[in-house]
């Protein structure tokens, strides 16, 4: 594939109201966005969050970040993915990338029934414990939703999102991601089927805020939603797991000044024992019956790891998962030759 050219004007994406999670009109409208662009947009009013769950979460976030290094050294991030990376300890594209990512995060792993947290937690996030599951709890509150609909646009048998689904703390390597962004710090960019980078709006349709002010009525935008590899899996690459990327805005690459961009994304993973092969679906089955398409359009805009290789053994959640992150962390690579 031939490199991306620049980015272009934003792309546009439905944002869907997913308050009834059996209606099939939501469940089609989200279908065919899944495989146009592997991206849309929930809208906030449709789920349980309220402004305040996501201002103190992006509260809780500012204050971790800036607190002392040695305080988040502590918790650095292990083999199971959990815990704190440092700027430039993650390369989520190895091909391109001389250095790794300009950014830090902390991956939660799961929390128990009981609210608790299974790994240690640094100083500015332990009083929040509780706090912070309950947020997860929505997210999770969220996913099934989404993939109740995704199933009713797909006509799959019915789908029991009680032994299904799981969350966890993983990359872009799952079933679907949800991402929680704040006004006016833009930057997210997807791969479009015709080679450019298409921005991603904060906020769509609306003009962006002025400021950080969560207290105006651009608090909580929609939420962003994309397709994982897993799910282009089990599609047989009809939803697409489009390739992205977060840049610098373009009027902090021409200045000298640079303001810090906060996210929150929640990944949604199968247990580790389920099996990459594609769903029970007519919808499925009609797609590769009736369309003949290479290996690059099957796992979606750009390249992503969505693909089902004829001949090849098929792998586990848990499998792919290791191999993705195996990729992305230098630190796991050394462990796996040593």
């Amino acid at each position: 594939m031939a490199e991306p050219t620049p980015a272009g004007t934003s792309i546009e994406l439905p944002i869907l109201d997913i308050s009834n999670p059996e209606d099939p009109a939501v469940g089609e409208a989200m279908l065919d966005a899944a495989t146009k662009y592997g991206f849309l947009y929930v809208d906030s009013k449709g789920t349980d969050f309220t402004a305040e769950d996501v201002r103190k979460a992006f509260e809780r976030s500012k204050s971790f970040f800036a607190s002392p290094v040695e305080e988040k050294e502590a918790s650095r991030i292990q083999s199971n993915n959990r815990g704190w990376s440092g700027m430039h300890s993650e390369t989520l594209d190895p091909e391109h990338q001389r250095t790794g990512d300009f950014k830090e995060a902390f991956n939660f792993g799961e929390f128990t029934a009981e609210g608790k947290a299974q790994q240690p937690l640094p100083p500015a996030l332990a009083p929040h414990e509780a706090e912070i599951a309950d947020f997860a709890s929505l997210c999770t509150k969220t996913c099934n939703r989404i993939l109740s609909l995704l199933s009713l646009g797909l006509k799959t048998a019915d789908y029991d999102h009680t032994v299904d689904v799981r969350a966890g703390a993983h990359s872009d390597y799952g079933s679907i991601t949800l991402l929680f962004q704040r006004p006016g710090q833009p930057g997210l960019e997807i791969l479009t089927p015709e080679g450019t980078w298409a921005p991603v709006a904060v906020e769509p349709g609306r003009p962006s805020p002025s400021g950080d002010d969560v207290n105006n009525e651009f608090a909580f935008p929609p939420i962003l939603v994309n397709i994982g590899d897993l799910l282009s899996y089990w599609t047989d690459g009809l939803l697409k797991s489009t390739v992205h990327r977060v840049v610098f805005p373009a009027s902090e690459r021409t200045g000298n000044s640079s303001q810090d961009r906060y996210s929150i994304v929640f990944f949604c993973h199968p247990v580790d024992s389920t099996e990459l092969v594609p769903v029970p679906s007519d919808v499925v089955k009609a797609y590769r019956e009736e369309k003949v398409v290479d290996a690059e359009e099957r796992v979606g805009f750009g390249g992503g790891a969505g693909n089902l290789e004829p001949g090849r053994r098929t792998l586990t959640a848990a499998e792919h998962l290791a191999m993705r992150l195996n990729a992305t962390y230098d630190f796991r690579q050394e462990a796996t030759v040593a």
